[in-house]
């Protein structure tokens, strides 16, 4: 590629992936159609165990259908988001829309950008894939992104060898990547905590609560119905099965958008803290969307609110505001982390001494968040 690529190259480059939205280009409901179509789409030319199909039908045709539709939506809306800049984003989008006429294609191609579609898999080699890493590294990306390409590119593969479609090395394992700078891991201290506390509302402030006080994260706590707390000192049944005093039964989440079960292994019963059962009691007396199946943290039409809205809108908002722009729901994850080995038992004790702790009346009207307010500045 090196010198031939065009002097405005760069000018596309709002429309690729960043570190922040590697996640966010695909919906759950279009990559069930992208799964379906794109098998369709390529059905005709699919020929079992010939190690000289192309990378485009193999991609499309099986490992799309194969491995990525058998990924939790998280994982899908991944491998979608990054075969975009492995193969050319309009195909990719033909056979992920429900209609090709009706294809919603955000990215476009990039003439000269070395994609790997046309290249049969027998031919493909690692300066072939390097030369794609370099390419976009050279371009700004970051050294995460760029690692997803790789990783992607070595699953197909691995993907292939396992169905007889390619035999040999995978060429993705021979690419070298430079070494990974990790950001700091930010957390946060009691005074700083007790600053971006007196700043926040509801519902910002509950959740946060949640991730301080409890090990529930946020998709959990987002997708927790009223059926499931049990804020008495008695046991309570719910479908069947127990749920102790005070304590909180995890079995499902909101994941950007998407309600359902948790997996196996996160369900559980959390114990709920003093401090998190009165706040809990203040929000079942809201007064609306205060049901056995109404979620706790509720939109104002009573679906799950979607806290990377919040986090976008509301915590950069506070943390440029305080200096932290780092701000996040995983750092108060991290924060409850590092107090908990400092504190050790006396970990609550000390968060009820920093952490503000108003009644309902005095928040915003719960359950419903107000998008213009969600907007003010901090400190109006």
């Amino acid at each position: 590629m090196g010198s031939d690529l065009p002097a405005d190259l760069t000018k596309h480059r709002q429309f690729l992936i960043t570190d922040l939205d590697l996640s966010h280009r695909v919906n759950s409901e279009s990559n069930f159609k992208f799964a379906t179509n794109c098998q369709e789409h390529f059905e005709e030319t699919k020929k079992p165990h010939d190690p000289s199909m192309n990378f485009a039908e193999f991609v499309l045709s099986r490992f799309v259908p194969e491995y990525v539709a058998t990924r939790r939506p998280s994982g899908r809306s991944h491998f979608l988001a990054i075969l975009k800049h492995v193969l050319p984003p309009e195909q990719v989008a033909r056979a992920f829309s429900a209609d090709s006429g009706e294809a919603k294609i955000k990215l476009r191609s990039i003439p000269d950008w070395p994609y790997m579609d046309a290249l049969r898999l027998c031919e493909i080699k690692p300066d072939n894939i390097q030369r794609l890493v370099s390419t976009a590294l050279r371009l700004g990306y970051s050294i995460q992104t760029v690692t997803h390409l790789r990783n992607v590119i070595r699953a197909v593969f691995t993907h292939a060898t396992s169905t007889g479609f390619f035999t040999g090395t995978n060429p993705a394992a021979l690419v070298t990547l430079p070494s990974m700078a990790r950001k700091e891991a930010h957390r946060l201290t009691l005074t700083e905590l007790k600053q971006v506390m007196q700043v926040m509302r509801y519902p910002e402030r509950c959740i946060v609560l949640f991730a301080l006080l409890t090990e529930i994260n946020v998709a959990e706590v987002c997708g927790l119905q009223w059926k499931y707390v049990n804020l008495s000192n008695n046991s309570q049944k719910v479908d069947g099965e127990t749920i102790p005093p005070r304590n909180i039964a995890i079995r499902n989440q909101s994941y950007r958008g998407k309600f359902g079960i948790v997996v196996e292994c996160r369900k559980r019963f959390v114990p709920a803290p003093d401090l998190l059962c009165s706040i809990l009691r203040d929000l079942k007396n809201r007064g609306k969307f205060a049901g056995p199946e109404d979620f706790v943290f509720a939109s104002r039409t009573g679906t799950p609110i979607y806290p990377e809205n919040i986090a976008a809108r509301r915590l950069k908002s506070i943390g440029k505001a305080l200096e932290m722009p780092w701000l996040s729901w995983f750092v108060f994850h991290r924060t409850r982390t590092n107090l908990r080995s400092q504190y050790g038992q006396h970990l609550h004790r000390e968060l009820e001494r920093v952490l503000p702790h108003h009644r309902s009346e005095a928040r915003p009207p719960l359950g419903i968040l107000n998008t213009r307010q969600s907007q003010t500045r901090i400190g109006n």
